[in-house]
């Protein structure tokens, strides 16, 4: 749904106090995925724009530290349009933010149909039209599923090594502060996004170890965002990733 209701207070201040009580940091919010700030349908971009103000502001209520989005689908436009539309849609929605210590972060995409962001160029070019004038920081999220779907080859070492040296030298690899941990039911440049639980897709259990080994990923952010078909699942899926971690 478009409409979302305020944080409860009791709610705030009882994450707010596991938080500090585990030493859980960062927290780490998706956007609704009804935003679609690269589209230029006037009902649909309006939406998007009040939208994503609104998870702005309850991000910073939460204390949050960083918000995901997608940068939408350019349908109808060329895509440096629609770039350009999601990058001028970022600063009207931060425009006047008052909230601190909160960092937009940009996920790459799969690639499928009009999907801005399957490139590290269309990623960094968003960021460049709105970091100018943005009244907030921005940076990146990977994800391990859109990255191998849209033709990174991840699941080789080679294929590791090149994936992060393009991604150092165009997004800036302190610029990624969170990686989203996917395997993937869909092959290597598919553009299909399916995830997978982790070890029982096509990118497969040793690469994720290569992954988390790589001593430029060590002090990222690694979240599961895998399918939960049975109760326990996304504990599974967690254990799974920690036992792969050196």
């Amino acid at each position: 749904m478009w409409r979302a209701r305020a944080p409860d207070p009791s709610q705030v201040k009882a994450l707010r106090d596991i938080r500090r009580l585990h030493d859980l940091h960062p927290l780490v919010i998706h956007v609704n995925y009804l935003v679609n700030l690269a589209s230029r349908n006037p009902a649909i971009r309006t939406k998007s724009i009040e939208t994503f103000r609104g998870e702005l502001e309850r991000a910073a209520i939460l204390g949050a530290e960083f918000l995901v989005v997608h940068p939408g689908s350019y349908k109808g436009q060329t895509l440096e349009e629609g770039i350009s539309a999601c990058a001028e849609g970022l600063r009207q929605a931060a425009a006047g933010f008052e909230g601190s210590g909160i960092t937009i972060l940009l996920e790459n995409t799969a690639g499928s149909g009009s999907a801005v962001g399957s490139r590290f160029e269309e990623l960094r070019a968003i960021r460049d039209l709105a970091g100018g004038s943005s009244e907030l920081p921005i940076g990146y999220c990977l994800d391990t599923c859109h990255l191998f779907a849209a033709g990174f080859d991840i699941a080789t070492v080679v294929g590791l090594r090149v994936t992060l040296r393009q991604a150092e030298r165009v997004l800036d690899l302190n610029d990624v502060h969170v990686f989203h941990a996917n395997d993937s039911k869909a092959p290597l440049g598919s553009r299909v996004d399916r995830h997978a639980k982790i070890g029982q897709g096509h990118i497969g259990t040793e690469s994720f170890r290569r992954l988390l080994a790589n001593p430029k990923l060590r002090r990222k952010v690694f979240i599961s965002e895998t399918p939960v078909e049975i109760e326990g699942d996304d504990r599974r899926n967690f254990e799974a990733l920690k036992s792969l971690a050196p």
